[in-house]
């Protein structure tokens, strides 16, 4: 089973402001500094389940560049994905944490997170879905071949180009993968 075959579908999730609450400064987001500072959003739990539920495997891509700016530690990424894994059903983690000047292939708006976690599990990126805050999640998700869900948290930056639909929440994202797979399925 491959990226563009009879894979299993996966819906692919942005962290911040997508599962967890945010930071704004100046209207634009930063993720936690820590464990304790990370604050599920209302419903995500529920949504999650019933996107599991429906077999949907569920994996986070989310870019983490305050790893390489040296303002936060792998440690403490490693410790927020862990905490998450404890209290959701999340299947699996993949984080970049480059910088822009970088270069490297996984950053979003590249869709390298996405084709390496589609490879290694088995998943069909044309299956599946990205959900994301910002317009990097959803460029993501439109090279990697997915239909994109566009959480608008009214954040003062560039918006996403063409999203496939665009919602207010995940427990919302939840219920329009879950209508469209059904008439999919149908």
């Amino acid at each position: 089973m491959g990226i563009a075959d009879g894979g299993r579908r996966a819906v692919f999730l942005d962290r911040d402001g997508v599962i967890n609450r945010v930071v704004l400064i100046g209207g634009r987001p930063h993720p936690p500094p820590s464990v304790a500072a990370m604050h599920v959003l209302p419903g995500v739990a529920e949504a999650l389940a019933r996107l599991s539920a429906a077999g949907f495997r569920l994996v986070v891509v989310t870019n983490q560049p305050d790893v390489a700016r040296r303002t936060q530690q792998r440690a403490v990424i490693d410790a927020m994905h862990a905490h998450l894994a404890a209290t959701l059903p999340i299947d699996d983690f993949r984080v970049c944490d480059h910088d822009d000047a970088d270069e490297c292939s996984c950053r979003k708006p590249k869709a390298g997170l996405l084709e390496e976690a589609a490879r290694e599990g088995g998943l069909s990126l044309v299956a599946s879905f990205m959900v994301g805050d910002r317009w990097r999640d959803i460029e993501a998700g439109r090279r990697a071949g997915c239909t994109t869900v566009f959480i608008d948290c009214g954040y003062r930056e560039q918006p996403p180009d063409r999203p496939d639909v665009t919602v207010r929440s995940l427990p919302e994202a939840a219920d329009w993968i879950l209508r469209r797979s059904q008439l999919e399925d149908a």
